[in-house]
């Protein structure tokens, strides 16, 4: 990887660090498949198939690239850098990107009680911090408790209530409702396979916050695959588009200790914030 000066990796990390956040903007256009499958032949169906994925998600760790390209003074970037990720299914994970040659040059991680960010360089040095029962709705968090177990295709549902059905081409369609709330997520679920292509995020105005699609799943045991391409996109200034694209090369089964996952103390930064 060349070399990236301090302040390009400042820049470099909050790009990173926005781009995961919870700003209004949207993605690009769905990519369609070719193969068009009858749909789910109930909502009760549909929403059976995701939970089974999510029974048979496992503990795994990965490896890979993350490619970013944002916008800085109206000029594009292009960057990329390592990525690990570690998941222990359904609420802990942990995610870093190696920057400017530091290991944990930004890390976003979460568990059941508690999510966390940081970006380490001393033109940064900000740790983000809250906990989950003190939020309400999604868009106001700093990251989304769902956001990056959602983004390997471990999809949590409820129950039926709130959830409407419907079938775009390929797409079987879930749209999660919040009461008054109004629609707060849609799940766009290929209908040959089953396999979640695109989750969009919404506000309470309807108007998108976050996007993630998913492409080139692989299997990590038998009913239970990953995706090994992951692009999560924001709008940014003048129509202009940020996005992180996160490409896995290695993928396998983990354990982990009872403290794996334990948000780490702000030491060392400059800036310490809870939301």
């Amino acid at each position: 990887m060349r070399l990236i000066c301090k302040r390009q990796a400042a820049a470099l990390l909050l790009h990173f660090a926005a781009v995961l956040l919870f700003f209004s903007g949207c993605g690009p256009e769905l990519r369609r498949p070719r193969r068009i499958c009858p749909g789910a032949k109930s909502l009760f169906e549909s929403l059976s198939a995701l939970r089974l994925r999510s029974e048979n998600a496992v503990p795994l760790k990965a490896n890979g690239q993350c490619r970013l390209e944002y916008y800085a003074e109206g000029k594009p970037h292009k960057e990329n850098f390592p990525v690990r990720l570690w998941v222990n299914p359904p609420f802990e994970f942990c995610l870093q990107g190696d920057v400017a040659f530091d290991p944990k040059g930004v890390v976003v991680g979460s568990n059941e009680q508690e999510f966390w960010l940081w970006v380490k360089p001393k033109e940064v040095s900000t740790y983000w911090w809250g906990e989950w029962d003190q939020t309400s709705r999604p868009e106001k968090l700093p990251i989304n408790p769902r956001l990056v177990l959602d983004a390997i295709g471990i999809v949590e549902v409820d129950d039926e209530e709130g959830w409407l059905l419907s079938n775009e081409g390929a797409f079987d369609v879930l749209t999660e409702r919040n009461g008054e709330a109004g629609i707060i997520r849609r799940i766009y679920i290929h209908s040959c396979n089953y396999l979640v292509w695109r989750i969009e995020y919404l506000g309470t105005g309807g108007e998108p916050v976050a996007s993630v699609e998913l492409y080139e799943y692989r299997e990590v045991l038998e009913g239970f695959s990953v995706p090994t391409v992951i692009v999560i996109s924001k709008r940014a200034e003048d129509d202009k588009m940020d996005s992180v694209r996160i490409s896995i090369s290695s993928v396998k089964r983990a354990k982990f200790t009872e403290k794996a996952f334990n948000r780490p103390e702000p030491k060392g930064f400059k800036h310490v914030e809870k939301i």
